[in-house]
């Protein structure tokens, strides 16, 4: 019986030793050149987005991909093939994210995660410019008594298993308030938990809320979004470390975006901006310079972005402006001259 229980454990060894030599393969190091020859070859990109997050990535009721995250995969896609629509989306849980990028399941991880010294450094991933700032807010029923945070103490508190989740933590121990977690990865479930009773409040990435408040409440008046921001949480897309051009590439894209708008080059008028005399848009068009060759890319990449995707602004607007379905003043995400953070470094 002994016998036959090591060789039973033994073929189960091989077995696992064959199933997981393809995943050790593909997480060999990546080398410079590497990700932009492999996306080349492809013929498309392949993004690792959220599975559904209003605002950043969910599938529409047409079918397709929408959202900020989703269209900054497609601006890569611009600048690497001239065509927003060669990208292939991925949809990754909290948990797969991270192997998803390691093992090159995936190109670049556009996926609402924040950029932090433990996921830069332990990780092997490099994190582009942050392409969006927010922080942990939280939502309660609007009849429940609750103000202000510190009317949270002895809540039962539901939590996704991220970033959020240590947050919590850190705001209730800090404030020495008690509480209790509910922590439940599927979106769906985690929101559904809530809006049962079994939380009585529910805490997530304060942009996310207005989002839960407009397509998973059937009152949104029953609900109130308390105020204050209560943590750091630049979101940017990442990528593995090892491939500096293709680490380039995702930075500048970035970076174009942001210039572009400062710029006030848009989806309107960038054909009318080619024929503009001031050098810094004449540089950033393609029309001198020759900076998209020092990438590796087409010197009309930023010209395709904004013309086919747009410039931040257009991206913002699109999914979080006055007209969308749920407006979010812009706040930290505006151009460093208008109070935000954003600062594009200069393409010269």
């Amino acid at each position: 019986m002994l016998k036959r229980t090591h060789l039973a454990a033994s073929v189960l060894l091989l077995a696992l030793g064959s199933l997981l030599m393809p995943a050790q393969a593909e997480n060999a190091p990546v080398t410079n050149g590497d990700t932009l020859k492999k996306i080349k070859a492809r013929g498309e990109l392949v993004c690792g987005v959220h599975p559904a997050r209003h605002g950043f990535a969910a599938i529409n009721s047409k079918g397709q991909w929408e959202g900020l995250d989703v269209d900054f995969c497609r601006a890569l896609a611009s600048a690497v093939f001239g065509d927003p629509s060669k990208v292939r989306f991925t949809p990754l849980s909290t948990a797969q994210r991270f192997m998803a990028l390691q093992s090159g399941e995936v190109d670049v991880l556009s996926r609402n995660t924040t950029a932090t010294l433990t996921n830069d450094v332990a990780l092997g991933i490099s994190f582009a410019p942050p392409n969006f700032y927010t922080g942990t807010g939280f939502m309660v029923r609007a009849n429940s008594g609750v103000k202000k945070i510190e009317d949270l103490d002895g809540a039962t508190v539901c939590v996704t298993p991220s970033s959020t989740e240590r947050n919590v933590a850190q705001i209730f121990g800090s404030r020495n308030l008690h509480y209790t977690p509910v922590v439940i990865e599927n979106n769906k479930e985690y929101v559904a938990a809530y809006l049962s009773g079994r939380c009585d409040v529910i805490a997530r990435d304060k942009v996310a809320l207005p989002g839960i408040l407009a397509f998973d409440t059937d009152k949104p008046q029953d609900h109130v979004i308390l105020p204050g921001m209560y943590s750091k949480e630049p979101l940017a897309m990442a990528v593995r470390k090892g491939d500096s051009q293709w680490y380039d590439i995702v930075k500048w894209v970035v970076y174009a975006t942001f210039d572009a708008e400062e710029m006030d080059v848009n989806q309107g008028n960038v054909d009318e901006k080619l024929k503009s005399t001031d050098p810094d848009v004449k540089a950033l068009l393609g029309v001198t310079g020759g900076f998209g060759q020092k990438l590796g890319l087409d010197d009309k990449w930023v010209y395709n972005i904004v013309k086919q995707v747009g410039n931040y602004g257009d991206i913002y607007n699109r999914h979080f402006g006055p007209n969308s379905p749920e407006p979010l003043a812009r706040d930290l995400n505006n151009q460093w001259n208008k109070g935000g953070l954003l600062y594009g470094l200069p393409i010269r």
